[in-house]
């Protein structure tokens, strides 16, 4: 296998991308993809560290906007970049370390704990209107409303409105989880920043100027020393809460349903067994296993070596978390699905300074969801159409899922 110039959203490796991955992290761990124009890196170790490294640096959206866009490319693309910008994963130290100090202050755990009643009665919602059914799509019916539902109502977002998202999320996930060959992508995820942001700011002084018990009112009190965050700081916070904190629990649900229902032995392990430390124990195996990242992605801020590679400064790096989750020299036996591993190691939410935010909430959901499917839908067992794996670089989801089960009142558990 060649490896300058190897493309990864190949069917069958949208489909299941860890061979490829193995290879990869055995023969080349550390190489320059030829076709996306990156470095790849594929061992645990060496994610460890760069994750670590900082002049591995998430501040990438600047320099592609002064450096490698032309005059008029900048001017088309300005407000996806501005608004961008306004992330804290794009940033670094010291406006990255303010960013998360203020953000942080909404998911301390005591917040989130208090969301759990919540979540289960989403869950129950949800499971009841398909359980007559005997069918579903695990995605559109049940994996993406529950995060949807839970963030929109942390933030305030009314009822009527969260439908809102979805089309908004669809059109950015093509352009921040690396989707190629989409036909006009970047317009489409232009337009439906400009518009979330909008929205977004709307609620933004509305709760200024009437304080709710919500996610923007929290982040409008959020207060360290005389620091705060700007309107433009909190809305920028917002996208990115809304858009990544559903994806990635959306992802985490459906991702680990399809591996639970093909491996038989496993779910047994799981509906059988009601500790609540086991199904937390069963949701970092899942993470682990097949997580919902694929990768993370760097910039070098100067010249670095990694294994017998130089990566030179501003060389775009993609840190493979399915690769490095999937090492031999960490876990054993590595591509075998067992609940009962203890995957403390892995990299599923990154590690360091950057590690998911919203990670607690993912785990929460996740965990709930998938212990709510499981006990609730007798017989659960994948339907006859292949799932249908959207083709993103970064992230690891499903477009479509369609399960079967034996039809059910459907009542609360």
């Amino acid at each position: 296998m060649s490896t300058t110039g190897i493309d990864l959203l190949t069917p069958e490796r949208v489909a299941d991308p860890y061979p490829v991955l193995a290879e990869l992290r055995s023969r080349q761990p550390v190489f320059y993809n030829e076709h996306y124009r990156a470095w790849f890196i594929h061992r645990h170790h060496d994610l460890l560290a760069a994750l670590k490294d900082p002049r591995f640096s998430s501040d990438r959206i600047r320099p592609v906007f002064e450096h490698k866009l032309t005059e008029s490319q900048r001017r088309e693309r300005a407000p996806t970049y501005r608004i961008l910008g306004e992330w804290m994963v794009f940033r670094d130290p010291p406006d990255h370390t303010r960013l998360r100090k203020l953000v942080s202050r909404a998911f301390t755990p005591r917040a989130i704990s208090e969301w759990r009643p919540r979540i289960i009665e989403v869950t129950d919602s949800l499971i009841a209107d398909v359980a007559p059914r005997g069918r579903m799509d695990v995605i559109s019916d049940f994996a993406y409303p529950l995060p949807a539902v839970v963030i929109a109502e942390m933030m305030g977002v009314p009822a009527s409105d969260r439908d809102l998202f979805k089309g908004w999320s669809d059109d950015l996930m093509v352009l921040v989880f690396g989707a190629r060959g989409v036909e006009g992508r970047r317009r489409r995820a232009q337009n439906g920043l400009l518009e979330l942001s909008e929205y977004l700011g709307g609620l933004v002084r509305r709760f200024r100027a009437a304080p709710a018990e919500n996610l923007i009112h929290t982040l409008i009190r959020a207060q360290e020393g005389d620091d705060t965050l700007t309107d433009d700081e909190i809305v920028g916070t917002c996208i990115l809460l809304l858009f990544g904190g559903h994806e990635t629990t959306t992802n985490l649900i459906g991702n680990g349903l399809h591996a639970l229902l093909a491996h038989p032995d496993q779910l047994e392990r799981l509906r059988m067994n009601d500790d609540g430390e086991y199904l937390r124990a069963a949701t970092e195996e899942i993470l682990r296993f097949d997580g919902p990242s694929k990768m993370q992605v760097r910039m070098a801020a100067s010249d670095v070596d990694v294994g017998d590679q130089m990566i030179r400064r501003h060389e775009m790096v993609y840190l493979v978390q399915a690769a490095a989750n999937r090492d031999p020299d960490v876990f054993a036996d590595p591509d075998r699905f067992d609940l009962e591993r203890n995957p403390s190691d892995h990299l599923g939410f990154g590690f360091g300074l950057h590690y998911c935010l919203g990670a607690a909430v993912a785990r929460l959901e996740g965990s709930i969801a998938l212990d709510a499917l499981v006990r609730r839908l007798p017989d659960l067992r994948a339907g006859p159409e292949p799932a249908e794996w959207h083709p993103t670089l970064i992230s690891r989801g499903m477009d479509s899922f369609c399960v079967s089960y034996t039809p059910s009142e459907g009542t609360a558990a």
